[in-house]
């Protein structure tokens, strides 16, 4: 299951992307280099939730600055639902996480917090907002 936006303003925004890198439908993504790409464990700002997959057998797939969609968080309490590894548990309420990988929250990881959890749903699963959301950090984006 990948991340996707469910309550809050979210915009559709068109970013240049990677090229030569698979994005899945519900990647979290942010920039590197001035394109998007794909978040990892470690990565603390994020640009949104990637809209449409890229496969490495698309056409443009090796071609830089090819503009996809991105789901961009518009207010800093945007909530996404986000599949967990760990156990989820209703005292998850209100604890900041790290990411397992691009679609996936680490419920044992808080070395970079980067999302808050806002409601359990699952030990597998829950709604959370993006606290390393580049439109609200301290970096200029447009």
């Amino acid at each position: 299951m990948a991340m996707r936006p469910i309550r809050g303003k979210w915009g559709l925004k068109w970013f240049p992307r990677t090229a030569s890198v698979v994005f899945t439908k519900g990647d979290l993504v942010m920039f590197t280099s001035g394109l998007v790409a794909t978040a990892t464990a470690q990565s603390t700002k994020h640009l949104g939730i990637i809209a449409q997959g890229v496969a490495s057998t698309d056409a443009d797939y090796a071609t830089a600055a090819v503009k996809v969609p991105v789901w961009v968080p518009l207010e800093p309490n945007a909530e996404f639902e986000a599949e967990v590894t760990g156990t989820l548990v209703t005292t998850s309420l209100g604890l900041q996480y790290d990411l397992t990988d691009a679609n996936t929250v680490n419920q044992a990881g808080t070395t970079y917090k980067v999302v808050t959890c806002t409601r359990f749903k699952s030990a597998t699963l829950g709604d959370f907002i993006l606290n390393s959301n580049l439109a609200f950090a301290d970096t200029t984006w447009d």
